[in-house]
């Protein structure tokens, strides 16, 4: 992957940019997404933030290679905190992290959101408590997939502030509009996943020690839901 080429998970991510979109993108790594789509004219402006030292000196390296430094600002910047009031920010991607990770983020930064922009997600697990972050702030998942690159399953979450929203305990867990649509790749990661809790399930039965019977329960309710989604059992 490189400023020209982007792995499939960061071509998913680019198909959900709006049009001529000023661009926060958080956690932005080698700045790779936001030189590729200005390179493609997908958007027009972009903030690439990161935390660390070394990521945010890749990152002005690719920009500056780039020859792209007048539309791309590179900051270092904890979060959200890389917005600015006066960049106009239309859309922000975070990509590559932990579902809590993204929504503690969002969370520690919602003074630095408009509520106008669209938020381009990309967990890489923890996509329950993400989604749980965005129904208790007013923001509808507009589109939702799963994809698998490398023999990993990647969500990408889409998603804008819409008012008061709410979803079942199971759209948390699954996607709500992933549960419509029921794709190939997801329901081959979920057939995983169920294989995943039953193993767990069974390691429990012969741990020596007690299983908090409150994990035990949750796990199993997992399952059952998986299984239930699956086709497997009674909906």
């Amino acid at each position: 992957m490189n400023d020209q080429t982007l792995s499939l998970r960061l071509e998913r991510v680019a198909a959900h940019m709006p049009a001529a979109a000023r661009l926060a993108d958080i956690g932005s790594d080698h700045a790779y997404l936001p030189v590729a789509l200005l390179r493609r004219g997908a958007i027009a402006w972009a903030v690439a933030g990161e935390v660390a030292l070394t990521p945010f000196h890749a990152a002005e390296r690719t920009v500056r290679e780039s020859g792209l430094g007048q539309q791309i600002n590179v900051r270092l910047a904890n979060g959200l905190e890389a917005i600015e009031p006066g960049d106009r920010i239309t859309a922000i991607s975070l990509c590559g992290m932990g579902g809590e990770t993204i929504r503690d983020i969002l969370d520690s930064g919602k003074a630095r959101l408009s509520g106008e922009e669209r938020l381009i997600l990309q967990p890489n697990g923890g996509e329950q408590p993400l989604r749980h972050w965005l129904m208790n702030n007013g923001y509808r998942i507009l589109d939702e997939e799963v994809l698998r690159e490398n023999r990993f399953y990647y969500e990408i979450i889409v998603a804008e502030r819409a008012g008061p929203v709410a979803y079942s305990a199971r759209e948390l867990y699954f996607g709500p509009l992933q549960m419509q649509a029921r794709s190939p790749t997801f329901l081959s990661k979920w057939q995983r996943l169920l294989r995943q809790k039953q193993k767990t399930l069974s390691s429990f039965a012969r741990a020596r020690q007690a299983v908090p019977e409150e994990k035990l329960q949750e796990v199993a309710r997992q399952a059952r839901w998986i299984t239930e989604l699956l086709g497997q059992g009674p909906l």
